[in-house]
Parts: C-alpha cells; sequence; structure tokens
C-alpha cells in the first residue's frame, strides 16, 4: 500500500507587514527628488495558495508597481505641487497597488509617503526664495503702514488747515464787522461812510499786525519791501516801533 507524501512547502505569516522603498525621480520643472515610500500589506488567508505560489518574490513585485506609479504622477507635478500633492499620490498608489495585488493575494492595507525632498542645492534655493518672498511681503505691508500714517497725517494737517482758515476767516469777519459798526457810529457823528472806508480800515489794521508779527519775531532775517525809498524808509521805522512795543 502506497503511502501519501507530504512536506512543508514554506510558511506564511498573516500580520501585517511592511515594506520600505526609496526612489529617485524628476518631477515636471526638472527637478530630481527622492522619495521613500512605506506599503503596509496582509496575506489574504482565502487567497494563501495565490500568495504562495503564483508570484515568486511579493515585495520585489510591490516595489516594481511603486517606482512606476511614482515616477508617472510626479513627472506630471511641478515640484511645488508635489509637495502639496502627497495625499493624492499615496491614495492613487494605494488604488493601483490594491487593484493589482489582490489577485495575487496580498491585501493592501496602506501607502504613505513618507518623506519627498529634492536635492540639497535645490532646497537652498527653495529657501531662499521663500525668504525673498517674505520679506517683500513684510517690506510691503510696512510701506502700505508708512502710507497709511502719512495719508493721516496729511488729512489731520489737511483738516486742521481748514478749521485754522476757517478761524481765521471768522476772525476777520467779526472785526470786519466791528470796524464797520464803529465807523458807522463814527459816520453818524462826523459824516457818511462807504464799504470802500472799512475795507481801507480793515486792510490798514491787518498791515499793522503784520508788522508787529514781524518785528516780534525772532527768526525773520530779512523782509521784502517795495522800491519806493520812502516806503522802505517808512517800513523800517514802523516795523522798530512795532518791534519796541
Amino acid at each position: 500500500m502506497l503511502m501519501p507524501l507530504e512536506y512543508l512547502a514554506g510558511k506564511m505569516s498573516l500580520r501585517v507587514q511592511q515594506i520600505d522603498c526609496q526612489l529617485e525621480t524628476k518631477t515636471k520643472d526638472n527637478v530630481f527628488v527622492c522619495v521613500k515610500v512605506s506599503i503596509q500589506y496582509q496575506v489574504i488567508v482565502d487567497k494563501i495558495y495565490q500568495a504562495h505560489y503564483v508570484l515568486e518574490n511579493p515585495e520585489q513585485q510591490m516595489r516594481a508597481y511603486v517606482f512606476d506609479t511614482v515616477r508617472s504622477e510626479l513627472t506630471t507635478m511641478t515640484l511645488d505641487a508635489a509637495f502639496a500633492s502627497k495625499d493624492e499620490i499615496s491614495t492613487s498608489l494605494k488604488a493601483h497597488l490594491a487593484g493589482t495585488m489582490s489577485t495575487f493575494g496580498i491585501l493592501i492595507m496602506n501607502t504613505l509617503i513618507t518623506d519627498l525632498s529634492p536635492d540639497n542645492t535645490v532646497r537652498d534655493a527653495m529657501n531662499q526664495i521663500n525668504t525673498a518672498k517674505r520679506n517683500k511681503q513684510a517690506a510691503y505691508m510696512k510701506a502700505e503702514g508708512d502710507k497709511n500714517i502719512k495719508v493721516k497725517a496729511a488729512e489731520a494737517n489737511m483738516e486742521s488747515m481748514y478749521l485754522s482758515g476757517a478761524g481765521v476767516a471768522k476772525q476777520r469777519k467779526a472785526i470786519m464787522n466791528g470796524l464797520k459798526e464803529s465807523i458807522v457810529e463814527f459816520s453818524s457823528e462826523v459824516g457818511e461812510t462807504t464799504p470802500k472806508d472799512v475795507m481801507d480800515l480793515l486792510v490798514l489794521n491787518q498791515y499793522f499786525d503784520t508788522l508787529q508779527d514781524m518785528g516780534s519775531n525772532k527768526n525773520l532775517k530779512c523782509v521784502f519791501l517795495g522800491s519806493d525809498q520812502n516806503a522802505i524808509r517808512s517800513g523800517v521805522l514802523e516795523s522798530n516801533a512795532a518791534m519796541n512795543r
């Protein structure tokens, strides 16, 4: 009677396992980057026969799929887009691996892009560009702040000058009204007066006020007078008299 022959063909673990892949590829903007990928997988119990016999080296096969998928994805992205799309690349890689490896009795649990780094010179250049952008933004914000301060100061100065001018106008109007009343009152006794008399008196009053201000101003260096010698002499005497008041 022939006895059945049995032997141990091999052992397979049903635990979740991980393989790490590292590859170098080029982005759309011709920057070479180093990519590190971690794949977590598990043998499917119902397909343990396929997992053991169909593929001679499942890990090597998965690495080949990882290299192919990552390189095909990154060549369509710029470096900045690749950094921003790590999750999308991981999702695409997992979907591609899961659909392929499930037929070989392997369940893909997760795929992670653990690192994506360009060459050191490229990294330094990117840092310098980012620093320059931040400095430019800071300078722009500072300029905007200084501009707002100057605008507010100019608006305040304009408002101050407006109010000062309005005050001077009201002051002169009050002086004119007072002079007019004085002249009207005086003319009722000595004779008739005209609006021109009021204006002449106002101009004469402002003239003497100006002379007084000039005489009391210590920072005054020169005074512009007319070409009439008598007017110059009269102006100097009046200025001195105003200073000595």
